[in-house]
């Protein structure tokens, strides 16, 4: 992967960046986050148990050119590490966007986790979703960004006229 090209393709003037990243697939996350100090904010609410917090999906802000982010670049595209955000709103902001999709309920109505910032679900899922589902999903974001089946691709997924775009471009 091209570090610099990705940068320019993540990285837009109007917008800030965020990750969610899933606690499960990444190695030390909580660690790392401790160590690199970027800003953040786990998507689960309250004091988790240690083995909760481990797993855990965090949202966190990224800077460009920061050890954390060139970290999560290189070694978490293609290992299905989490999701990417573009928007111009705040990181408190984007938690409670986040966490609104954190539980959904089966057709019997028991609740269950959805694991949408797993990039491998939400390429599945956001092609289903209804012009309605697609507005409150995105709500304050303009771009999904997630890497392809192929890694050397990354999808980049906007609304326009309630309908979903999605435009492939390479970071090689």
């Amino acid at each position: 992967m091209n570090l610099q090209k990705f940068n320019q393709l993540l990285f837009t003037k109007n917008s800030r960046v965020y990750v969610a990243l899933d606690g499960a697939s990444v190695p030390d996350l909580r660690m790392k986050l401790y160590e690199m100090g970027p800003e953040h904010i786990c998507l689960y609410r309250g004091d988790l148990e240690p083995d909760i917090a481990e797993v855990a999906p965090y949202l966190v802000k990224m800077v460009s050119g920061t050890d954390f982010t060139n970290w999560v670049l290189s070694e978490g595209w293609g290992n299905h590490w989490g999701i990417f955000a573009q928007t111009r709103y705040s990181l408190t902001e984007m938690r409670k966007h986040f966490r609104s999709f954190l539980t959904v309920h089966d057709e019997t109505g028991k609740p269950m986790l959805f694991r949408y910032y797993d990039p491998r679900v939400l390429q599945t899922f956001l092609p289903t979703c209804n012009s309605e589902e697609l507005n409150t999903f995105f709500g304050k974001i303009t771009n999904y960004i997630i890497e392809d089946k192929n890694p050397q691709n990354l999808l980049n997924y906007s609304l326009q006229n309630g309908e979903l775009k999605v435009k492939q471009e390479s970071v090689e």
